[in-house]
């Protein structure tokens, strides 16, 4: 297990009273250096998985997954959301589990196969080739009924329980500890919404993940 600190500034000031008094410390300015941890768990993916970076990145794409679709019971066992990676060749450079736990499947400097075609109406240079310029964060979600369409037939989805659906708080204060920290080690990397996307705003019509139950206000747009 691997241990990212970020490290906040906070400056703590001792004001001056506006009497001509004299106190024990005038006009003092401390600073305190205050740490915060990302539990980060490797589970990297095959080589064969990704590849060597040869750009810096500029975006971060946000996906959903969940293995829904074969275990309708436990569709978040990371064992088998990691199996369907490898299985299709697929990966992303994160994982958010619904603890909040962090798994890195593949390293930054590598391009991760997560956002496939697509193109973004304001840098359609990237059209199709948004892994290159890309670290993916996929989250362990279900979609509304709609969204899921693709991957499971309502029937199915109507027997997932419904604390199973959407996201969790621990998922979102996990999230914006790390998209803080892949930002202040990215400086390509700008913390807004033209940088940060989801998948459905990359791939429209194809993919809808994150989707309508995703709170991007609790990341801060």
């Amino acid at each position: 297990m691997v241990k990212i600190r970020i490290s906040l500034l906070l400056i703590t000031m001792l004001l001056v009273g506006c009497t001509s008094e004299v106190i024990s410390e005038p006009e003092k300015k401390e600073e305190e250096l205050v740490e915060m941890e990302i539990n980060m768990i490797d589970y990297f993916l095959p080589l064969q998985n990704s590849e060597i970076r040869v750009e810096a990145p500029t975006h971060i794409v946000l996906h959903f997954i969940s293995n829904a679709g074969e275990n309708v019971g436990d569709p978040y066992n990371v064992e088998d959301v990691n199996s369907i990676f490898t299985e299709y060749g697929v990966s992303a450079h994160y994982l958010i589990g619904r603890a909040g736990e962090i798994y890195q499947l593949v390293p930054e400097d590598r391009v991760a196969y997560h956002a496939g075609l697509g193109v973004l109406p304001y840098f359609t240079k990237y059209r199709n080739n948004m892994n290159q310029y890309s670290v993916g964060i996929e989250i362990l979600a279900i979609g509304t009924k709609e969204e899921m369409a693709s991957m499971i037939d309502e029937e199915l989805y109507d027997s997932i329980h419904p604390t199973l659906i959407g996201y969790t708080e621990s998922q979102y204060e996990s999230l914006n500890l790390l998209l803080d920290d892949i930002v202040n080690r990215n400086p390509s990397i700008e913390r807004s919404r033209k940088y940060i996307v989801g998948h459905d705003e990359y791939a429209p019509g194809r993919k809808t993940d994150p989707g309508s139950l995703f709170d991007w206000k609790k990341i801060g747009f």
